[in-house]
């Protein structure tokens, strides 16, 4: 399913790799056109940073990623990364 790939912590990097792809493409162009593609380029960069799903309400899916994920069984794909912050307690430091 298409949607729940987009919802998925790789589809929401594509999305935003895509979009930043197409802001900097468009930007570096110059033109009139290139600043409408830098435009449109923001919904799949914010889009997969917020973790929204546009096409979610299109197939009867909700708009939120994480109930994306719920429905479709992907769980643990919450986070962007794929291992959770370390505690403050366990985290390396350079005075050991």
């Amino acid at each position: 399913m298409m949607v729940g790939f987009m919802a998925s912590r790789t589809g929401r990097w594509t999305r935003m790799l895509a979009g930043a792809s197409l802001v900097v493409g468009g930007l570096a162009s110059g033109s009139v056109k290139g600043k409408m593609m830098a435009v449109v380029g923001l919904i799949p960069l914010f889009a997969g940073a917020f973790d929204v799903c546009l096409f979610g309400p299109l197939v009867g899916l909700p708009l939120r990623g994480e109930a994306i994920r719920r429905k479709v069984g992907l769980i643990g794909e919450d986070s962007l990364l794929p291992h959770p912050p370390m505690p403050p307690t366990e985290r390396p430091t350079l005075l050991h």
